[in-house]
């Protein structure tokens, strides 16, 4: 109930000044419920609260990336009833999450040309081979392979989550991140569509961040790997004398 409160207390101000002060055509205003997502020892993942105003009628489509990086894709095959990994892939170009929202599915108003330009739905998200592997004929299968790991791990949304208007112009919609969400800085677009073209375009930053004894063991790991490293191999072997010695006394 408070949380209600509050996204009506901020969409009424935000409201209110657009209203007071002239604005400038294409302007959209966008918030969110928290700049920053939290990773903490206990974290099981979050939701987001996205608001805003639109200067005019028209479609909202809001879309989510995660950090940009390269990932590796491997095709396993089975050989004398044992699956190993055979071929491979480097693409590029890959968000580490993607997800959209919209007021009503995208394709009742979404040409394929703005679609495909602005990387909106997640058939149009240009991944790509690396340089290494641009002369693979069929990469398109790790491609697809890739995007469909991605939605089993619930780190790309196939369908637009729901966007509903509070009235004319106030909107609002609920994204999910998950537990296993990567670190960084996520690009949040928010687009306007009227008429089959783009009436106003918005783009908000949010990042993700681990705190806590979470936010000490990443750092560490990054800034001194081959300590890290070392640390890791010497507290497995520890744990297994441990375990060898409490099994020999039971």
């Amino acid at each position: 109930m408070k949380r209600f409160l509050f996204l009506f207390i901020v969409l009424s101000t935000v409201w209110a000044i657009k209203l007071s002060s002239p604005a400038q055509a294409g302007d959209i205003t966008v918030n969110l419920s928290d700049p920053i997502v939290k990773i903490t020892a206990g974290f099981s993942g979050t939701d987001l609260l996205i608001f805003g105003v639109v200067p005019s009628d028209g479609d909202v489509v809001i879309v989510v990336r995660g950090p940009i990086r390269e990932e590796i894709v491997r095709k396993k095959d089975k050989v004398m009833g044992v699956w190993v990994n055979r071929d491979k892939m480097v693409l590029e170009n890959v968000p580490s999450l993607y997800m959209t929202a919209s007021n009503r599915s995208v394709d009742e108003f979404m040409p394929d040309g703005i679609a495909y330009t602005h990387q909106i739905g997640a058939e149009y998200i240009r991944i790509k081979p690396h340089k290494d592997y641009a002369h693979v004929k069929d990469w398109e299968r790790f491609r697809h392979a890739l995007i469909r790991n991605k939605v089993k791990q619930n780190l790309y949304k196939q369908e637009s989550a729901p966007l509903v208007f509070l009235g004319n112009r106030l909107f609002r919609t609920k994204l999910h991140f998950p537990s296993n969400v990567s670190v960084g800085t996520f690009g949040i677009e928010t687009y306007l569509i009227r008429k089959g073209k783009i009436a106003a375009f918005e783009t908000t930053l949010l990042n993700v961040r681990k705190f806590g004894i979470e936010a000490d063991i990443y750092n560490f790991a990054h800034r001194h790997s081959l300590a890290y490293g070392l640390l890791a191999i010497i507290v497995a072997g520890l744990a297994g004398w441990m375990a060898n010695a409490a099994f020999r006394k039971a």
